[in-house]
């Protein structure tokens, strides 16, 4: 099933390409607002999928296109990421340490949505390609033999990241946490549709040329011992969002005007815009190119504010 909110974060089904409104199915769940309603309805999901599945065959729907799609997770308590999480093609020897850092839930923005670069010194600004993990309820020191159990499903995630920001003991935070720096969507897609999360094509497109393209199959810390590890340093919670990390060798700077699109094999296509009031610019290089080129470190910046002369 393909959940997700639309307009005015209406609770909908996916049916094909037209979106189902089934808020009046779920409207008994107790919530303030549509964060704690999406969550209370993972947690409950076995009373409900039934119902929701009786709703999105019985109507109509309107076609997805004509809706403005929201966050499917608007305000997760809880965002880990996974970080250096890939093989990279080969290229490392070995897996890396096994890592991760929060992103502030304030940083997520749905489909359609705009990805803003802040007014700050960084060596350029970067959207890993990524999918995450969706828990479907309170998971805490899980085994990794039973860690499948606890995920509900899956989303598009990309990982807005601010680099070489000061000072360099202060990494994650202050590269990571930046509002609008956690797109997620188009929606949920629960883990039954998914046969194996371990063999999904990413591919990440900056106005229209592909960038990142990998699958999967790479990760050098599957799930099952991601959810094992960060689930015994604190709980995760239903709703709560792990992301799975990325293949970096496909990286490039995000710019002004930007429009990016991840497809993850099974979980849709998930399109943001970007806007930088700066305007400041980069070349056009992933970070392959550059290495083909015999350039180390990152892309410079050419032009505008913060720019080295």
């Amino acid at each position: 099933m393909k959940i997700l909110y639309f307009d005015d974060f209406r609770l909908g089904v996916l049916k094909g390409a037209n979106v189902v409104d089934v808020s009046a199915v779920v409207k008994d769940i107790p919530h303030t607002g549509p964060h704690d309603l999406i969550s209370g309805l993972i947690e409950r999901f076995g009373e409900y999928r039934a119902k929701l599945e009786q709703a999105a065959a019985g109507g109509k729907g309107v076609p997805v296109a004509s809706v403005r799609i929201r966050p499917p997770l608007p305000k997760p308590v809880t965002i880990d990421c996974m970080a250096v999480n890939y093989m990279e093609d080969g290229t490392r020897s070995e897996p890396a340490p096994i890592n991760a850092f929060h992103k502030a839930p304030s940083s997520i923005i749905g489909h359609g949505d705009t990805m803003v670069l802040p007014d700050i010194p960084a060596t350029v600004f970067e959207g890993e390609a990524e999918f995450a993990v969706v828990f479907g309820g309170r998971a805490s020191h899980v085994k990794e033999s039973e860690a499948m159990s606890y995920v509900f499903g899956y989303t598009n995630f990309i990982d807005g990241s601010a680099r070489g920001v000061l000072p360099p003991g202060n990494v994650f935070y202050q590269m990571k946490s930046r509002d609008t720096f956690a797109p997620i969507g188009p929606f949920l897609v629960t883990a039954d549709e998914i046969e194996d999360p371990h063999k999904l094509q990413l591919t990440l497109k900056v106005n229209g040329t592909v960038r990142q393209n990998f699958n999967s199959s790479d990760m050098a810390h599957r799930i099952p011992r991601c959810i094992s590890w960060v689930t015994s340093i604190h709980a995760m919670e239903a709703g709560d969002i792990l992301a799975t990390g990325t293949n970096h060798r496909g990286l490039s700077p995000f710019m002004d005007g930007d429009e990016v699109e991840l497809e993850t094999q099974g979980l849709g296509v998930l399109k943001i815009k970007v806007r930088d009031d700066l305007k400041r610019t980069w070349a056009r290089e992933t970070r392959l190119e550059r290495q083909e080129k015999g350039f180390e470190g990152l892309t410079p910046q050419l032009t505008g504010k913060y720019a080295r002369t």
